[in-house]
């Protein structure tokens, strides 16, 4: 969502890159959404998604400041024009029919080679990911796996790997024992570029070693 134009950096989120919604500070003195930092404090060992410095769920608390600096800025909806304090405008945008939300659109389908897949309306998300160690989101397949070779080699706690739970044929409550074993064995390539999603997993498999073998 595109809320506005606003040089108030200051009031936004830097995970979703919006204006504040329910302004949320941990000890790091890092404020982000409620929304957005829930994911990053439900895994075994919090940390600041900017920073990385570790904290306990309980230490985070409303960032007061922040919101009573929100109530008391104003500016412009990009799309009625319509003036309103920043504590007001990321909701009003929301629901502004006049705002051209193209970030809320799904991305059209366009597969690379040819495919039997028809396009569809309600396709899942197999282009980005969610860290199942640390929460970190908006991470492709192989900016995942470069990250958790980074930030988690010494991780031992069982996952669900996102990019398998995100196949036709994954199981979302299968924990990998290995998980960075596991990214570095499986997930080499980004699906999108080779696979018919219509196909079963031996199949798509082959698929895809036959096109990286083509490929080098």
């Amino acid at each position: 969502m595109a809320s506005s134009s606003s040089p108030n950096e200051a009031c936004k989120c830097s995970i979703c890159l919006e204006l504040f919604l329910k302004p949320t500070k941990i000890p790091c003195n890092h404020v982000f959404c409620e929304e957005c930092l829930a994911p990053f404090i439900t895994v075994v060992s919090p940390s600041c998604p900017l920073c990385r410095v570790t904290f306990k769920p309980k230490e985070r608390s409303r960032a007061k400041d922040v919101e009573k600096q929100m109530t008391s800025i104003k500016d412009t909806c990009i799309g009625c024009k319509k003036k309103m304090t920043l504590s007001k405008l990321r909701q009003h945008t929301m629901s502004c029919r006049l705002v051209d939300d193209g970030s809320q659109s799904k991305a059209a389908f366009k597969p690379v080679g040819n495919t039997s897949q028809s396009p569809s309306s309600n396709l899942p998300n197999r282009s980005t990911f969610q860290c199942p160690v640390c929460g970190a989101k908006n991470l492709d397949c192989d900016s995942l796996r470069r990250h958790c070779n980074k930030e988690h080699k010494s991780n031992d706690t069982p996952v669900v790997c996102p990019i398998c739970a995100s196949m036709p044929w994954g199981d979302p409550t299968y924990e990998s024992s290995n998980f960075l074993h596991h990214m570095n064995l499986r997930h080499q390539f980004e699906y999108d570029t080779y696979v018919d999603y219509n196909k079963e997993e031996d199949d798509v498999l082959k698929q895809v070693l036959a096109t990286s073998m083509e490929d080098k």
